[in-house]
């Protein structure tokens, strides 16, 4: 029984199984549509599980953005701040300048002759008046003899002629009565008259050569006067170009170079302010000089002279300075520096440069007010590199942001960190 039932389970079993793959092997069609539908299925469900992922993705980054915009714009920022500073009444300013004496004189003969004595050379200091040379000029001295006695001739010959005159008049003073009584012919008093008006025409002629010939030697006197060379003020030779038996020919236009002097008791300082300054530069301004060879020495001094208008091509205002100089430590013609304190025009106010914005709107700065950041527009008139000096936009006390962030907007809180003190200027 039991092979039996094995042998015939066999055989069913074969028999089904035989069955199904020849059904299998009938409908390979059908087989095939199974296989693409699992395979749709398969790739829809991937598509719907990428476009999950994609769009929670972007959700998720949306709202981070949200969230942390949100966060920005509830977030105050801590910045810090520095006071606003009245820019000083004296603005001092420095520039470079030449020394120069405050009076030079260039010393030319004025009479022809040999230099008989010489009393200085260069380097020596002189007063006004002190001989410097003196010419010999016998040639003026014969002169001046000659002329002075002609001029005693002269004042003779007015003598000769006043008594002339006076001898007619008395003529005439005797005679016009005789006329009126006709005990003298009136000719004989037409002749008394006329000839004592040309006795007195003779008078005036001797007068007036008296007095050409007193300036003649008054002149040579003064040629004379001109071979003693004297020095015209206080000072220093700064040049000499001659010496004893040099002939020198004394010309107005063409006359010898003989020495040059310079007054350095005081010494004029000129420096060129430019336009920024210049508004303020008047008589009396101080202003100090110093030399680099003299590091340790100042000269103080006092703007005396402007030329009223700047120069075109420079922009700038020709200033002189004067510097008193009695040790005459500070020579002439040597290049210095000059600080000039030139009271302000227009009062002002001093910014640090870490506070201004500048963008499309120009330059501004942020104001601290009751906690908000407000953005006011300023006008720089002076750049001092870490500082600027501004005239509108702010004033006196108030708080500005220093370095203020790229998106800091007007009106927006804040708190303050530290205020930064203004450092010296």
């Amino acid at each position: 029984m039991n092979d039996l039932g094995s042998d015939s389970g066999v055989r069913l079993g074969q028999r089904g199984g035989g069955d199904h793959g020849i059904e299998n092997r009938r409908n390979p069609r059908s087989r095939r549509r199974r296989g693409g539908r699992a395979l749709a299925l398969g790739g829809f469900l991937l598509l719907a599980a990428g476009l999950s992922i994609g769009v929670w993705g972007n959700y998720s980054r949306h709202e981070e953005v949200r969230v942390a915009a949100k966060r920005e714009r509830d977030s105050v920022p801590i910045l810090r701040v520095a006071r606003i500073e009245a820019s000083p009444a004296i603005l001092p300013v420095t520039l470079p300048g030449t020394t120069a004496a405050f009076a030079a004189a260039n010393i030319y003969a004025r009479a022809t002759g040999y230099i008989d004595k010489r009393n200085v050379d260069i380097g020596d200091r002189v007063k006004g008046g002190d001989l410097l040379a003196q010419l010999a000029v016998p040639e003026i001295e014969d002169q001046i003899s000659q002329n002075e006695a002609t001029l005693n001739q002269l004042k003779s010959a007015l003598e000769q002629a006043e008594a002339n005159s006076r001898l007619a008049q008395v003529t005439w003073g005797r005679d016009e009565p005789l006329v009126k009584e006709g005990w003298v012919t009136a000719q004989q008093g037409s002749v008394d008259v006329q000839t004592l008006k040309a006795l007195q025409a003779a008078v005036d002629v001797a007068q007036h050569n008296v007095t050409a010939q007193v300036n003649l030697v008054k002149q040579l006197r003064q040629q004379r006067d001109y071979a003693s060379v004297i020095a015209p003020f206080d000072g220093i030779i700064t040049q000499r170009n001659v010496d004893v038996g040099s002939l020198v020919q004394g010309n107005a236009t063409t006359g010898t170079f003989m020495f040059a002097i310079v007054q350095d008791d005081v010494v004029r300082v000129f420096v060129y302010v430019p336009q920024d300054a210049a508004f303020g530069v008047m008589p009396g301004v101080k202003a100090v000089v110093r030399v680099p060879e003299l590091p340790d020495r100042e000269f103080p001094g006092t703007v005396t002279r402007i030329s009223k208008a700047l120069q075109p091509g420079t922009r700038t205002l020709l200033t002189e300075i004067d510097i008193p100089n009695p040790d005459g430590a500070l020579p002439p013609g040597i290049y210095c520096s000059v600080e000039i304190h030139i009271p302000r025009t227009t009062p002002s106010f001093s910014v640090p440069a870490e506070a201004i914005i500048f963008n499309r709107n120009g330059m501004q700065v942020a104001v601290v007010n009751d906690g908000k950041a407000e953005i006011q527009k300023v006008r720089v008139t002076r750049d001092l590199g870490t500082r600027v000096e501004v005239d509108i936009g702010v004033k006196t006390g108030d708080q500005v942001i220093l370095n203020p962030p790229v998106n800091l907007a007007d009106g927006q809180k804040i708190q303050i960190q530290q205020e930064v003190a203004n450092p010296a200027r």
